[in-house]
């Protein structure tokens, strides 16, 4: 596998073909936010937050970190004016639907966003997808899904799978960003909800 030479904030970063430019980056002790991210499973580019500046054979732009591969010679800046203004106005979309996450208010802080810039829409969901990747891509369960699209769309367990794997998993709850305890809402509702007699713990 060829090595590739590339610039992230002005430091020489040695990668490999195949590599993403957030595992350049992370590679190199440089940080980027992600929400969406997680090293077991395959680069998804929901959230964005990761984005950041490139510039290649004189073209700038902006581009999602976790899905962009690298190549030799490219410049990458993790923060400008242009990287920040884009993060913060997607921090403030996030947190219309997950006001009290706290990774979401800590990293308002960081790019000064405004948590009550957008009407509220608390959901506690920011479709990072983490709980259903995780389960699909490493449990091979797919006991939970995404329903409905746009503003509608929202995560549920599949109540005849969930019953039989997830009281002895729980393993995506923690990956949230927002709230775990919304996961085991949302999982309780499915399986009550199809099953009256269901108490959690139970396995039918």
């Amino acid at each position: 596998m060829s090595e590739i030479l590339l610039q992230i904030d002005g430091k020489e970063v040695k990668a490999k073909e195949g590599m993403t430019v957030l595992e350049a980056a992370q590679s190199a002790g440089i940080s980027i936010p992600t929400l969406c991210h997680h090293e077991k499973l395959e680069p998804y580019g929901g959230c964005r937050i990761c984005s950041v500046e490139i510039e290649d054979r004189g073209w700038k732009r902006l581009v999602v970190s976790c899905v962009y591969p690298v190549v030799n010679d490219l410049v990458v800046r993790t923060r400008s004016e242009k990287v920040d203004r884009i993060r913060k106005v997607i921090l403030e979309l996030l947190l219309a639907h997950a006001p009290e996450s706290v990774a979401l208010l800590d990293l308002a802080k960081e790019y000064g966003a405004d948590k009550d810039r957008f009407k509220k829409q608390a959901s506690f969901c920011i479709h990072c997808g983490l709980c259903v990747r995780y389960c699909a891509e490493v449990k091979k369960k797919h006991a939970v899904g995404f329903i409905d699209r746009g503003t509608r769309k929202e995560i549920s367990f599949v109540p005849k799978i969930a019953a039989k794997e997830c009281w002895n998993c729980k393993e995506c709850f923690p990956l949230c960003p927002t709230s775990a305890l919304q996961a085991a809402y949302v999982l309780t509702e499915a399986l009550t909800s199809s099953s009256p007699s269901f108490k959690p713990g139970s396995e039918e």
